[in-house]
């Protein structure tokens, strides 16, 4: 399998793909020697961790050829005084020209973007590549997810094995999360706390990546990316069938058309194998519906069909 972007999304991504034994790894990057130090430096530690897999890096996409997955985290995070159109143009341009080369020396890969933003990016990767859309499909609800789990066992003092938190929606401020989807040891979330302290949560959760930001005060999340884009792998290589919150394209699934988004998707060695729909209430519809409203206002901005 390959990751494109050898920054501390895909490195870290490569790294738990390797000492889980999910995959043998190419790492790709535009940088000269950047890929390929930083799969030696996890070779090296091949003998410590105990793990057979190699990672190998690469500024060439013909080392790729012929891969089973390939994980686009390629792009630039937002800097300071750069427009949301800025970014969404700059990063349209790279995974434009990722996905040219990937799709070339790859064209049955299952493709999962990470780039930023990521429903947009996805969206793009999918129209770029000419693939059916169930081989093209983004991280966001994974991470979402986590995040919103993180926090509803930082509250109950539950552990988080016990935890079954859902996001859906956009990857951003318009995200969805559903204390009354999510559980903790079977039971909803709005049993166990107050609407206000439920609220509280969900704030947390949209919130959840500026935090790290602004903590980090440069640079942006990426353990938790890592580990969740390296879940989807998983669940995609080893066609395990898990329901897990992906950015797929809906079809009229909870009145959403003709927009890339995260929703609860059956992964396997086809990429997206099944998309069921969650019984939601009018509300809850209501938000997805208005989140999903804000992914199709960006990528229209794009200009790109």
């Amino acid at each position: 399998m390959t990751v494109v972007g050898a920054g501390n999304v895909g490195a870290t991504a490569a790294f738990i793909l390797a000492t889980r034994e999910v995959a043998n790894v190419v790492l790709v990057d535009v940088a000269e020697g950047l890929p390929q130090g930083k799969a030696l430096d996890m070779m090296h530690s091949r003998s410590v961790c105990k793990f057979g897999p190699t990672v190998s890096g690469s500024n060439d996409y013909a080392a790729t050829a012929d891969s089973d997955v390939v994980v686009i985290t390629a792009g630039v995070p937002r800097r300071p005084g750069m427009t949301r159109d800025e970014l969404l143009a700059i990063n349209a341009g790279i995974v434009r020209s990722v996905m040219e080369a990937a799709v070339c020396a790859s064209p049955d890969a299952v493709f999962v973007c990470v780039t930023n933003p990521l429903d947009v990016m996805t969206q793009l990767a999918w129209r770029l590549s000419g693939l059916p859309s169930q081989q093209v499909l983004g991280m966001g609800g994974v991470l979402d997810s986590a995040r919103f789990a993180y926090f509803i066992a930082q509250e109950t003092g539950a552990a988080i094995t016990e935890i079954d938190a859902l996001v859906m929606g956009a990857h951003g401020d318009a995200m969805v999360p559903l204390p009354r989807l999510s559980t903790v040891a079977g039971r909803p979330v709005t049993d166990l706390v107050s609407a206000d302290v439920a609220d509280e949560l969900v704030r947390r959760t949209v919130f959840g990546g500026a935090e790290v930001v602004a903590l980090l005060k440069t640079g942006s999340a990426y353990y938790a990316p890592a580990a969740s884009v390296a879940s989807m792998v998983e669940a995609i290589l080893t066609d395990s069938r898990a329901v897990m919150p992906s950015c797929v394209l809906l079809q009229g699934q909870y009145g959403v058309s003709d927009v890339y988004m995260s929703v609860p998707a059956v992964l396997g060695r086809a990429g997206v194998v099944a998309v069921p729909e969650l019984p939601l209430t009018a509300d809850e519809t209501a938000l997805l519906q208005a989140s999903a409203a804000t992914i199709a206002e960006a990528y229209a901005a794009l200009a790109i069909g």
